[in-house]
């Protein structure tokens, strides 16, 4: 009898566990749904902003185009009228807001059907991936299509409009997607948020061989994601009361629902030390407070730090503080959640591994450059005043190694508060 029963909870052990329901309906299910999301939020920061106004009809193309920015799309400027009039331009801009929303609904529906599971195999997980990928293609095949829309412009100078009546001119500017770059950054993007909802998710279960780097790469990640929430949830506080207090709270709400992690974790890296080099010339600019537009406007580029904000503003130096207290609570939150025992040095190293390839991708991701101008008979940029270039780009190398240093800092000191604490 003991060894019937021995050997019926030896088969109970090795029973695989019962598969989870990750079909395409669910995989629709969560496509649809991070599109959805995506899509209401640009469409109300561009409702605040004022697109609704656009001429023909324009306002959804628009809103296709932002949401396929948001997830990595090439969306380039186009226009002119024949060979005399000629448009130019280029724009290079994640709307982080739209970008957040999606990634996060994709990964909770990623990670949905995986809850309550110790392993998962690897062609199991390769397969629900899959299926939400194939769906994900079917969206970006859509949206890249969608978005593409003209506008027609004046010319501006009287003298050139007359010109341009004379020769029966009709300038026209607007935006197309090209589709198929397009649609491969976007299967890059939508693989990039499936990795990282497997690192940063403390519970989702992971391919047997994979279990072992669990207790060393999830806390750390977890702890790099905890400190973006952190200044997107303070930012947009601080948003809220700015748009009750200050006025002009169309304009805010627009930065809020479109750019604000653009904002915040720009300030995130300056306030970690970094420095960025930029430019707002013209009439454009990027939606930002008065102390970094007047860092940055000008015709030559200019060095953004934390430094040449407080020249303008001396409320910028709390950013270097706060970046040490959301830090030093993170590490301390990762060494709790990490194995009892584990050396100092390895909390050191983890957290300034991780916080490096954050501040990496948050380089990569915040950076805008746009340009935009025409030409009458190839003479100079015209168009009303449209010309104008924006210019934001990190000096990438060093903010990884300020941040590995940050990392590896408050690493250490997360570890030696949580031995104190136990």
């Amino acid at each position: 009898m003991s060894d019937w029963r021995a050997s019926d909870r030896g088969a109970a052990v090795r029973a695989p566990a019962r598969p989870a329901a990750h079909g395409w309906l669910l995989a629709l299910a969560t496509v649809l749904a991070a599109l959805f999301a995506m899509t209401v939020l640009a469409a109300a920061g561009l409702w605040a902003a004022g697109a609704h106004g656009l001429p023909d009809a324009a306002f959804p193309r628009v809103v296709v185009a932002v949401v396929l920015l948001a997830v990595g799309g090439d969306v380039g400027l186009t226009g002119g009228s024949g060979g005399l009039v000629e448009a130019h331009g280029d724009l290079v801009v994640l709307p982080l807001s739209v970008s957040l929303a999606g990634a996060l609904v994709v990964g909770a529906g990623f990670l949905a059907p995986l809850r309550h599971r110790a392993v998962v195999g690897g062609r199991e997980l390769a397969a629900w991936a899959g299926r939400i990928a194939v769906l994900w293609l079917a969206a970006l095949l859509g949206l890249s299509l969608g978005a593409r829309q003209e506008f027609t412009v004046s010319l501006g100078d009287p003298a050139l409009k007359d010109v341009g009546d004379l020769l029966g001119l009709t300038p026209t500017v607007g935006f197309a997607a090209d589709v198929w770059t397009s649609v491969l950054l976007g299967l890059v993007w939508l693989a990039g948020v499936l990795l990282i909802a497997l690192l940063v998710a403390r519970r989702a279960p992971l391919p047997a061989r994979l279990v072992r780097f669990h207790s060393a790469v999830r806390p750390a990640a977890h702890a790099a994601l905890d400190v973006l929430l952190t200044y997107v949830v303070v930012g947009l506080v601080v948003g809220v009361v700015i748009a009750v207090t200050h006025g002009h709270a169309a304009d805010t709400i627009a930065v809020l629902l479109l750019g604000l992690p653009n904002l915040v974790w720009l300030a995130f890296t300056l306030g970690l030390g970094a420095v960025w080099d930029g430019r707002v010339d013209g009439p454009f600019g990027l939606p930002m407070p008065p102390a970094l537009d007047q860092v940055l406007r000008g015709t030559q580029d200019s060095a953004l730090s934390v430094r040449t904000l407080a020249a303008q503003d001396g409320r910028a130096w709390w950013l270097v503080p706060f970046a040490a207290v959301v830090l030093f609570a993170a590490a301390y939150v990762m060494a709790r959640r990490s194995p009892v025992g584990t050396p100092l040095w390895r909390h050191a190293v983890h957290l300034g591994v991780a916080l490096a390839l954050t501040v990496l991708t948050v380089c990569l991701t915040v950076r805008v450059s746009a340009h935009y101008g025409l030409s009458l008979l190839g003479i100079g940029n015209l168009g009303g005043g449209l010309s104008g270039r924006v210019r934001l780009d990190p000096r990438t190398g060093q903010a990884v190694v300020v941040a590995v240093a940050w990392g590896v800092v408050m690493g250490a000191l997360g570890g030696l508060a949580a031995r104190w604490r136990r």
